[in-house]
């Protein structure tokens, strides 16, 4: 009797445990019968190839922007969960995107052009939730939101740094001019380092932006 009911515990943690690994919030799976025919519905989509039953902190991050990218209407979010034993599930996609067990998790994000065509860009760094937002918006123009941030000014940010060194000081005074209207101390805090940022740019170049890239690494 007793290992009867220790058995079934185990069955329930197992199915639990499943359900966890298999879901997070924002995330759909898809297979290869599914896969090209949501991917073509959406302006841009970010999947993950992953192992089938995924875990762990990458696959957290990736949980992290697929939650945050909810209120986002033209980017879908999905998993691809691979079998390399058994039924062998999805190894089709995997193959296609020549992908092997070592490059789990892999994320991809497949951006429709103006021609209607489906663009894929392959994500290389660290697997982190900032970096995975970065990706999408560089790729696809999709703004998620990062901690600290005010949509307003990256995208300002995203125009000074594609103008000419004289279209730039008239970016700068839209900064400006946004900053004169921001509420509130931490907002107007924010909005301060952003324009000192966007000054440092303008009084210099854009090396300026590079020397700090390397800085932070």
């Amino acid at each position: 009797m007793m290992r009867t009911l220790w058995i079934v515990v185990l069955l329930i943690i197992y199915q639990v445990s499943v359900s966890f690994a298999i879901n997070c919030a924002g995330c759909t799976p898809l297979d290869g019968l599914s896969f090209d025919k949501i991917i073509s519905k959406f302006r841009a989509s970010l999947v993950k190839f992953d192992v089938a039953y995924p875990y762990g902190d990458q696959h957290d991050e990736f949980a992290k922007v697929a939650k945050d990218a909810a209120e986002a209407g033209d980017l879908f979010v999905g998993e691809v969960g691979i079998k390399d034993y058994a039924e062998k599930d999805n190894m089709e996609l995997a193959e296609r995107f020549e992908l092997t067990k070592d490059d789990y998790p892999s994320a991809f994000l497949f951006v429709k052009n103006q021609d209607g065509k489906i663009e894929s860009f392959r994500f290389v760094g660290e697997f982190s939730a900032e970096k995975l937002k970065n990706f999408v918006r560089q790729k696809s123009g999709i703004y998620l939101s990062l901690p600290g941030c005010i949509e307003e000014f990256d995208l300002l940010v995203d125009k000074l740094l594609k103008s000419s060194k004289e279209d730039q000081k008239k970016v700068l005074r839209e900064a400006e001019d946004l900053w004169d209207k921001v509420h509130g101390p931490k907002m107007h805090k924010r909005a301060d380092i952003y324009v000192k940022i966007m000054r440092k740019i303008v009084d210099t170049n854009i090396s300026f932006v590079k020397k700090e890239e390397e800085r932070l690494k």
